[in-house]
């Protein structure tokens, strides 16, 4: 567990009361009978706060990019086993016309 899990375990606590937040504000706006134009500012900075730590923690608990070159020596596709036990060649497909032109 590292660092971005934290912040994105705390984004979505930031988010979770943002939504809360605005759920009470609404309820007093009801008992005051005032129209409900906007949240508050503070959830709203809250909201786009959480919203940048998920962000960042979906950046940052993924991992590393891997290439996608071909020949590349990280490929995974390239780096396969020989194992052809999960290798299906028996599929719909066969039923279709092949047209090879």
């Amino acid at each position: 567990m590292g660092v971005g899990f934290g912040v994105g375990v705390i984004g979505l606590l930031f988010l979770a009361h943002a939504a809360y937040a605005t759920s009470q504000y609404r309820s007093v706006l009801k008992i005051l009978e005032e129209e409900f134009s906007s949240p508050p500012m503070n959830v709203v900075i809250e909201l786009f706060l959480g919203l940048a730590m998920c962000f960042w923690a979906a950046m940052a608990v993924s991992g590393d990019f891997l290439s996608i070159h071909p020949d590349s020596e990280d490929n995974r596709v390239v780096s396969l086993p020989g194992n052809l036990d999960f290798m299906t060649f028996n599929h719909r497909g066969r039923v279709l016309p092949y047209n090879q032109n």
